[in-house]
C-alpha cells in the first residue's frame, strides 16, 4: 500500500434510490461466459518489439526508490524492489497478464488444474521437465511441501506476514514423480492460483533461520532467466546476471541492475547517464518531454541547461499503474459514525473532475474507478459508484438534514487562541526541537498545517484559480498565485508509487459555498482531512484542497491538517487520527484473498481495543464478510466474480472509502529500450527486454 504522497469503468448500473436515510442495493447478476469483457482503460506502453530486433547483450540499470531490505516477498518490510527481484530471478507459477489475470507460466509449468473438488478439493501441479535450480537441482515437490510448511502459520518460528491460501492446505504430495506436485486443501480455496508464486528453493523455506535470515540479503538458489550476482548496499545497487541454467528462451540482456535513486534525483540520474530507466513524476516527465522534442527549457546559460539537453536521450513511456487512490472516511468516530454522513461526502464529490486533474493533462483517458476490489480489464471489475448515485449537492445536504446537521443552530465557540496553543504543543512533542520543524512544516516555517476550509479572508469563489495550496489562513507565500509545486509534482508511498494528481494551469475555481454553519448538539460540522506535507506530495495536497471545496458547498468544513510523510501512515491513518485521508491501494489478481483484510469488519480485541486489521476506515459489516468467505469457498469462477462484485457494491453502500482515480504510470526510458517501460498490469517478461539492433524500431506505441 501507499498514498500517492508519503498508491477498483463501465457503464453506470441501475441507480439505487435514497430516501429516508436507506440505501437499496441492486441484485448483481453473474457475467455468462459470453458477455463483452471489458478492457483496461489505458494499454501498457513498453515499445514492444519481435526479439529478432532486440540486440544480445548489454546492461539495463533500472531506478528504485531505495535497496530492497529483504529479497524475501514473505516478509513484512519486502517491497517494490523486493517483488521486481524475485520475478526475474524466482519461479512464478502463474503470472498477469496486459488485463490483470493470471496464466500459466509455460517455463515453469506443463499443466496445473483442478482434479477434484470431494471429498476434498485436490490440485495438481505438473512441472517442466526442464525445470532445475541454479544449483541443478531439480525444482519438484519437496519445494512446494517446504514452501507451504514455511507459510502455513503453524510453525511461529517462521517470521511470515501472510499465509492467506496456504492455511488451507491440508497435505502436499509427489504424484507419478517429482514433477508431479498432488495439493489437497482442507477447504476449498477459489484462489488457489495465487500460490508459490513466487516459490523459493526447499534451502530457504526449509528451515526458519534460512526463510528468517538467508533470504534477506542475497538468494544464493534461484530458478529464473536472471540470477543474483550482488547485492551491494554500500553503493546502493542490485546486479542481476544471466542465469547459466535457464532452460527458456535466452536472456536478450547480460545484466540488470536496480539502482536506488530518490524520486526527487531522478530527472539528474537519468541526465548523468546513471539509469536508463525510472518511474518519474509529471514534472520530470514533462521535462523530458519537452527537451525529446526541442522544445524551451532553460535560457542558455541558465542553472539546469545542460541537464535539460543531456535528458532529450529519453522518451516517456506512459499509461496506468495498477493501483487506485482513495478517498477514506474514517467511522469509527465523530460525524463520519454516521453513515448518513460518509454518504453525504460520496455524494458532494465529483469523481470525474477529480479524475481529470490527474488524467487530463498527462493525455490519459478520464475515468474515475468504479469498483473498490479490481480494475477495468479484470474479470470482477464492475462500475458499482451507482450504488450512492452520482454528484448531488441536493441529495448531499438532505442526507445531512437527514443526520440532524442543520444549519443555523447554536455553536458552542471554542477559545481559538487556547485550540490553537493546544495543538501546536502537540506537534511540538512529536518533533525534534533542534531541527526547527513543526510535524505539518517540513520546510520550517513555523507553519502548524492547519487550516479551516471556509473560514479564509476570502470567499473561495474570490480566489486565485490557480492557489491550490494548504497555508494558514493570510499567511504570505511568495509562491501564491500559481500551482503547487509548479503544476507538477510526483507522490509515492513508502514502497515507492507513481504519479498522483495535479492541477493544471488555469483551473476554475470552485463554486461558492453553502451558507451557514451545519450544526448538532451544539457542535459545528468540521471533519480532519490529514494530508502528507512533504515535497513530493504537493498534488495529493491539490486533490484535497479541492474535496475541501467540494464539501464546502454542502455546508462541511474540513480542516485540513498537513503532517509529515514519515508519520502519516503510523501515526494517522493506521492509528485512526483522521476523519478524512487519501492514500492507494494496489489491485490484485485475487480480491477475495487479497482485499478481505482491507474490508473486513474490525473486531473488538481481548484487551478491549478494536483490531482493525488494514481496514483504516474502520467501517466494515457483516454481509460483506459473508460475502468474502462464500467468494474464497467456490471453485465455480463465474459464481467468485459475482460474489466479489456483490461485495463491491455493499462496500460502496457502507461509503467508508471512495475509489477516485487509477493513477499514472510514467516511465523514463532510452529510445531503444524495447519490451521495457509502463507495464500497466502485465509481469514484466524479463528476458526479452533489450536494446534494439542499429536501424530497428519498436512497434508504435500510445506515446509515440
Amino acid at each position: 500500500m501507499s498514498h500517492d504522497g508519503v498508491g477498483p469503468r463501465a457503464v453506470l448500473r441501475s441507480v439505487a434510490f435514497l430516501t429516508a436515510g436507506t440505501l437499496a442495493v441492486p441484485v448483481l447478476a453473474a457475467c455468462s461466459s459470453d458477455e463483452k469483457e471489458n478492457k483496461p482503460v489505458a494499454v501498457q506502453d513498453i515499445a514492444p518489439a519481435a526479439r529478432t530486433f532486440v540486440a544480445d547483450g548489454g546492461t539495463l540499470r533500472w531506478a528504485v526508490d531505495a535497496l530492497p531490505e529483504t529479497l524475501n516477498t514473505f516478509q513484512s518490510d519486502a517491497d517494490a524492489a523486493t517483488s521486481r527481484i524475485a520475478g526475474a530471478v524466482l519461479p512464478s507459477m502463474f503470472r498477469l497478464d496486459a488485463n490483470g489475470r493470471p496464466q500459466r507460466n509455460a517455463d515453469f509449468l506443463e499443466s496445473a488444474k483442478v482434479v477434484s473438488t470431494e471429498p476434498r478439493q485436490v490440485v495438481v501441479y505438473r512441472l517442466d521437465q526442464q525445470a532445475v535450480w541454479s544449483n541443478g537441482r531439480e525444482i519438484g515437490a519437496d519445494d512446494f511441501a517446504a514452501q507451504w510448511r514455511a507459510l502455513s502459520g503453524k510453525d511461529s518460528a517462521y517470521w511470515t506476514a501472510r499465509n492467506a491460501g496456504y492455511d488451507r492446505i491440508e497435505k502436499i504430495e509427489r504424484g507419478a514423480n517429482n514433477l508431479e506436485v498432488k495439493v489437497t486443501f482442507s477447504k476449498p480455496y477459489a484462489d488457489w492460483r495465487s500460490l508459490f508464486s513466487p516459490l523459493y528453493p526447499k534451502d530457504v523455506t526449509g528451515t526458519p533461520a534460512g526463510f528468517n535470515d538467508g533470504a534477506r540479503r542475497q538468494l544464493k538458489v534461484t530458478a529464473g532467466p536472471f540470477s543474483v550476482q550482488k547485492v551491494d548496499h554500500k553503493g546502493g545497487d542490485v546486479t542481476l546476471t544471466r542465469n547459466p541454467r535457464w532452460w527458456g528462451r535466452p536472456t536478450k540482456l547480460s545484466e540488470i541492475v536496480f539502482v536506488a535513486v530518490p524520486r526527487d534525483q531522478r530527472a539528474t540520474a537519468l541526465a548523468d547517464g546513471k539509469v536508463d530507466m525510472a518511474e518519474v513524476d509529471p514534472e520530470d516527465a514533462e521535462r523530458i518531454t519537452l527537451a525529446a522534442h526541442g522544445g524551451n527549457g532553460p535560457a542558455a546559460g541558465a542553472p539546469g541547461t545542460e541537464e535539460q539537453s543531456l535528458l532529450r536521450g529519453f522518451v516517456i513511456r506512459k499509461s496506468l499503474e495498477p493501483a487506485y487512490t482513495q478517498l477514506a472516511l474514517n467511522g469509527s468516530r465523530g460525524p463520519l459514525a454516521d453513515e448518513r454522513v460518509r454518504r453525504a461526502v460520496a455524494r458532494a464529490l465529483d469523481r470525474n473532475e477529480l479524475a481529470g486533474l490527474v488524467l487530463r493533462p498527462l493525455g490519459l483517458p478520464v475515468v474515475p474507478v468504479g469498483s473498490h476490489l479490481a480494475l477495468s480489464g479484470q474479470p470482477a471489475y464492475e462500475d458499482n459508484s451507482g450504488v450512492l448515485g452520482r454528484q448531488d449537492t441536493a441529495q448531499a445536504q438532505q442526507l445531512l438534514t437527514e443526520a440532524g446537521w442543520v444549519p443555523g443552530g447554536p455553536v458552542k465557540e471554542e477559545k481559538k487562541a487556547e485550540k490553537k496553543a493546544e495543538k501546536k504543543e502537540e506537534k511540538k512533542k512529536k518533533t525534534a526541537g533542534s531541527e526547527g520543524h513543526r510535524a505539518g512544516s517540513e520546510d520550517g516555517s513555523g507553519d502548524d498545517g492547519t487550516y479551516i476550509v471556509g473560514e479564509d479572508n476570502k470567499p473561495a469563489a474570490q480566489q486565485d484559480p490557480r492557489d491550490h495550496s494548504t497555508r494558514h489562513r493570510g499567511q504570505h507565500d511568495e509562491q501564491a498565485g500559481r500551482p503547487v509545486d509548479g503544476g507538477f509534482r510526483q507522490e509515492h508511498g513508502p514502497h515507492g508509487g507513481a504519479p498522483g494528481a495535479y492541477a493544471p494551469k488555469g483551473t476554475a475555481a470552485p463554486g461558492p459555498a453553502a451558507a451557514g454553519v451545519l450544526a448538532k448538539d451544539g457542535k459545528p460540522l468540521v471533519l480532519r482531512f490529514v494530508l502528507p506535507s512533504g515535497p513530493d506530495s504537493g498534488a495529493l495536497r491539490t486533490v484535497g484542497d479541492r474535496i475541501a471545496r467540494m464539501l464546502e458547498k454542502i455546508g462541511i468544513r474540513t480542516e485540513i491538517t498537513k503532517v509529515r510523510d514519515a508519520d502519516y501512515f503510523k501515526d494517522h491513518i493506521a492509528s485512526g487520527d483522521y476523519d478524512l485521508a487519501l492514500y492507494t491501494w494496489p489491485a490484485t489478481a485475487f480480491p477475495a484473498t487479497d482485499a478481505r483484510p482491507i474490508y473486513a469488519k474490525p473486531v473488538p480485541a481481548a484487551d478491549g481495543s478494536l483490531s482493525v486489521g488494514q481496514n483504516y476506515t474502520r467501517v466494515g459489516t457483516d454481509q460483506v464478510d459473508q460475502l468474502f468467505d462464500q467468494a474464497i469457498a467456490t471453485l465455480d469462477e463465474d459464481e467468485e466474480r459475482d460474489l466479489v462484485r456483490r461485495a463491491d457494491a455493499r462496500i460502496w453502500a457502507a461509503a467508508g472509502s471512495i475509489p477516485l482515480y487509477q493513477r499514472p504510470q510514467l516511465m523514463a526510458t532510452r529510445p531503444n529500450l524495447a519490451n521495457a517501460g509502463a507495464f500497466g498490469f502485465q509481469t514484466p517478461v524479463y528476458e526479452d527486454m533489450g536494446f534494439l539492433k542499429k536501424g530497428a524500431k519498436p512497434s508504435p506505441s500510445p506515446s509515440s
